[in-house]
């Protein structure tokens, strides 16, 4: 364990980089659900307190070869499997904004170690709202990308049609270099194909945008659409710093007009079906024979019983448990396959609000960073917290979190989403409101 003022890593090492690049001379910091190769990546859990990867990601390859030095392995809830960073095996990090506060999650350790300006960037990987969760309640820039624009290959796997690595930064400009740099498609991970035959273009969108090079500061002429439903759940002080954000947008030449999304009133469900079904799956390989410790003795069932109790923790434990059961024969018709339907309903309510404007504005979270331990008792209630990030993460879109200011003296984040591969539109959202409220 790092002994950092606020507990961001759980491991600091040195990966050194190639001489020039992008990245030459920046620090990187990477969430440790992404495999590094020797150095132990834990996902925040027991299960994995020794595992050494015997493999880079794609991602750290790449930041390597754009010359960044990687500095750390970064604390997060227990395999992504939370809102707070305070799940981890390992103990919770604090928020540098505010110690006394959560650092948000799951990729709080990524988000406090830029806002406490012990790495210059981070990765941090984003299921439901675990790089913009942090990012806004750290005062950060986080970006959750478009699900195939960046390969997943070396991500521990929480939800596999959910979720993707992203960057996150102090400032747009950054967090869109980085997101040049580990963008692009992977052989080794199908999800990064791009097929031409599907409609697409010939090349992968990746290979033909400069995402730094849209965070300009100028969106004159966009037109905003504000979806009302996931405004109005946020706390008045969010909203008032919300819709401050927004005024600031408009004095710079933005339209904003209402939309309405109804599908969302469901997206919470849906997205906690699928994510704990898909996790149910994931994780059946840490039996304490592939991975984990080994359970004491008896015949496989118990030795398997016990390797998990003693190596999951509680929140892992409850995932897994609900995800089995919306599996179950009898439920999977029930849950599971009304959970997709959702999804896709979720989908065109989106496809149908971007045929009226460029990128939907939202308030990041809804509330400010609750203080630490305020949370843990109500499960639900911290679910909940999750409903204006995950309808993005179901239908598979991009969006970032740009600090919009503050609300009682604690960070408040504008979430831009934009339509499919169009990173570039809400890079530019983002680097306008961040030029309107400096």
């Amino acid at each position: 364990m790092s002994d950092d003022e606020f507990d961001a890593f759980l491991t600091e090492t040195e990966l050194s980089g190639a001489d020039d690049g992008p990245l030459a001379g920046r620090t990187v910091a990477v969430k440790d659900n992404i495999s590094t190769a020797g150095v132990t990546t834990t996902c925040g859990s027991a299960m994995l307190a020794d595992y050494e990867p015997p493999f880079d990601a794609t991602v750290v390859e790449r930041l390597r070869e754009a010359g960044a030095t990687v500095v750390g392995k970064t604390n997060m809830d227990e395999f992504g499997m939370g809102g707070t960073t305070e799940t981890s095996a390992f103990g919770p990090t604090k928020n540098p904004v505010d110690p006394d506060h959560v650092p948000g999650g799951s990729s709080g350790g990524s988000a406090a170690a830029v806002a406490a300006g012990a790495a210059d960037l981070a990765l941090g990987s984003d299921t439901g709202g675990s790089v913009r969760n942090p990012a806004a309640f750290c005062g950060v820039v986080g970006i959750k990308p478009t699900y195939g624009l960046v390969s997943r290959y070396g991500l521990i796997a929480y939800a596999n049609s959910l979720e993707q690595i992203g960057p996150i930064a102090d400032t747009v400009e950054d967090a869109a270099a980085l997101l040049d740099v580990i963008a692009g498609p992977d052989e080794r991970d199908a999800t990064t194909r791009y097929d031409a035959a599907d409609g697409g273009p010939e090349e992968h969108p990746a290979e033909t945008t400069s995402y730094a090079d849209a965070a300009d500061g100028d969106a004159a002429g966009f037109t905003v659409g504000v979806p009302t439903e996931l405004v109005e759940g946020a706390t008045e002080p969010v909203r008032e710093t919300f819709h401050a954000g927004l005024d600031a947008l408009r004095d710079r030449g933005v339209e904003t007009r209402e939309v309405s999304l109804p599908s969302v009133e469901h997206a919470v469900q849906a997205y906690y079906v699928i994510a704990m079904s898909e996790a149910s799956s994931n994780l059946a390989r840490f039996d304490g024979v592939r991975y984990g410790e080994s359970g004491d003795g008896g015949d496989w069932n118990e030795s398997f019983a016990t390797a998990r109790e003693t190596g999951f923790g509680p929140e892992v434990k409850r995932r897994i448990l609900l995800g089995t059961f919306a599996l179950s024969a009898g439920y999977h018709d029930e849950y599971y396959e009304k959970a997709q339907d959702a999804r896709a309903w979720v989908k065109q309510d989106f496809d149908e609000a971007f045929a009226e404007t460029d990128v939907l504005a939202t308030p990041t979270m809804p509330v400010v960073p609750p203080e630490r331990g305020e949370s843990l008792d109500d499960p639900l209630q911290l679910y909940l917290m999750d409903a204006n990030t995950v309808p993005v993460n179901l239908a598979n879109l991009p969006a970032i979190s740009v600090p919009a200011g503050t609300a009682d003296g604690l960070p408040v984040g504008c979430q831009f989403v934009g339509p499919s591969f169009g990173e570039a539109a809400v890079i530019r959202a983002a680097s306008a409101l961040e030029a309107a409220v400096e």
